[in-house]
């Protein structure tokens, strides 16, 4: 959602700013905070900046130590760990404990939600989902009381008037999140796909995505207008709560607090985005380590915290498949 989406937390959580030649994003020349981002900067905080925006709560404090929650599933000559993320957190926040730490040296490949794309394959992915080259701009395809308030968001977001026009309503309010969490202090650079993929290539060890970009972004895309519209309308209203949802999300996280990602999943993320952005997923996602508990080796799962929290989770998909996961209980010295 992960729920990265929430979608995302977990998870959250397809992404972006786009335009047909991503230049539809480009920045005012005044913007503050994210004045030399690149739109594809925008596009990489995707499912993170979505959870945030289904993840719309009130703050609570994050834990002194980050524990996030690690499980695994383990055969006579196979183990799987499972391990929840976020997709964007502040420099220097510490989260790699021991026995994470552990699992991943351990580890033959690392398995992550999505294998960080280059430029081209973003641009591809985006021109591939854009509107219809004689589609009508943004604005005059949304109800006339939210299209009245995005030049208003776009601006506070150091976006130019007509950067979405050739987009659609998921792609908008996905860079405004993604726009706000970043003004906040939120990267990608400390966050645990980031530093897991570095130590595995370091380390010589296979990095692969269980989705890649045009998938994620087909995700999205699909979506159905009033629903996508609705995304807008909550991400324009919701101002800066974004990124007080992500504080909770990240404080839930942190502590190991599977029972709090669940109740935030359950409670933020709409039915009508549930099985694309979850529950299909989940399936998806328990028939590919279920394939691979029947190969040798070691695997170390990575995905946003929400797949694996609550009646949906990973976990509950690969039990239905006759495999057991445990959650390895070890605490931070």
């Amino acid at each position: 959602m992960g729920v990265q989406g929430s979608s995302e937390p977990w998870a959250g959580s397809g992404r972006s700013d786009l335009s047909l030649r991503l230049t539809a994003c480009e920045r005012r020349p005044h913007a503050s905070a994210m004045t030399s981002a690149r739109p594809v900067h925008l596009l990489r905080h995707g499912l993170a900046a979505i959870a945030a925006w289904l993840l719309l709560a009130s703050p609570v404090a994050a834990p002194a130590v980050l524990h996030p929650a690690l499980w695994a599933a383990r055969d006579a000559d196979t183990t799987i760990w499972l391990f929840g993320t976020v997709h964007d957190l502040p420099p220097g926040t510490a989260w790699l404990y021991p026995a994470a730490a552990k699992a991943l040296a351990a580890s033959d490949t690392l398995v992550l939600e999505l294998v960080a794309p280059t430029p081209a394959e973003t641009a591809a992915a985006l021109a591939d989902a854009a509107p219809p080259s004689d589609a009508p701009p943004l604005p005059a395809r949304l109800p006339a009381a939210v299209a009245a308030r995005l030049p208003t968001a776009l601006a506070a977001a150091g976006l130019r008037p007509d950067a979405f026009d050739r987009a659609d309503p998921w792609l908008a309010a996905t860079a405004l999140t993604a726009a706000r969490l970043h003004a906040a202090g939120y990267r990608r650079d400390g966050a645990p796909e980031t530093l897991l993929a570095a130590r595995a290539r370091r380390a010589g060890m296979p990095v692969i995505g269980l989705e890649d970009q045009a998938e994620q972004i087909a995700m999205f895309d699909s979506l159905p207008h009033d629903v996508q519209v609705a995304m807008l309308e909550r991400t324009i209203a919701g101002g800066d709560r974004a990124v007080a949802a992500m504080a909770e999300l990240v404080a839930a996280w942190g502590a190991g607090d599977t029972h709090a990602l669940a109740a935030i999943v359950g409670r933020d993320l709409p039915p009508a985005m549930r099985p694309a952005l979850l529950t299909d997923r989940n399936d998806r996602w328990a028939a590919a380590i279920a394939r691979w508990m029947r190969l040798p080796g070691t695997r170390f799962v990575a995905v946003g915290a929400g797949h694996l929290a609550g009646p949906d989770a990973v976990q509950a998909r690969l039990r239905l498949r006759g495999i057991a996961t445990a959650r390895v209980r070890s605490r931070v010295r």
